[in-house]
């Protein structure tokens, strides 16, 4: 089951790293026009934080501590470092959910995220309706300001 979720989740970020190279400039990354509240940059920080947070930081550990303000507020980071961080996520989904047994995808998730306890399998592909959810904002903010 995990293998099937690190493709997944391996495939949009893929995604998320095409759809930020195809931007015409960095700077066009960064920019919000009336009625965009965010830039496709806080977007992919956003995504980043997220990951890190719910599977690395919770799940496997990895003693990430998000910023989630920043993922919001920060601005102008260069494009390779995004990608980088991207591709550092990957390989913590990879490294995190091939540990993850059939017994933890099947009990709570560790944290009350939404006020009520979930299972592990629940949370998950909520995690991944989130990824596509921004991934669809990526792209259509790339489209309407290239």
């Amino acid at each position: 089951m995990t293998s099937h979720y690190i493709t997944l989740f391996n495939r949009d970020l893929d995604k998320l790293k095409e759809e930020l190279q195809a931007y015409e400039s960095t700077e066009t990354i960064w920019k919000v026009d009336p009625g965009i509240n965010n830039s496709a940059g806080n977007l992919a920080l956003h995504l980043i934080g997220n990951l890190n947070h719910f599977i690395g930081a919770i799940l496997g550990k990895t003693g990430f501590k998000r910023d989630r303000e920043g993922e919001f507020n920060d601005k102008n980071i260069p494009l390779d470092k995004i990608i980088q961080d991207v591709e550092s996520t990957q390989t913590m989904i990879d490294n995190t959910l091939s540990k993850l047994t059939s017994e933890t995808l099947e009990s709570d998730y560790p944290v009350e995220v939404f006020g009520k306890p979930m299972n592990t399998t629940y949370f998950l592909l909520h995690l991944y309706g989130h990824l596509n959810y921004h991934l669809g904002q990526v792209n259509y903010h790339r489209r309407l300001l290239s």
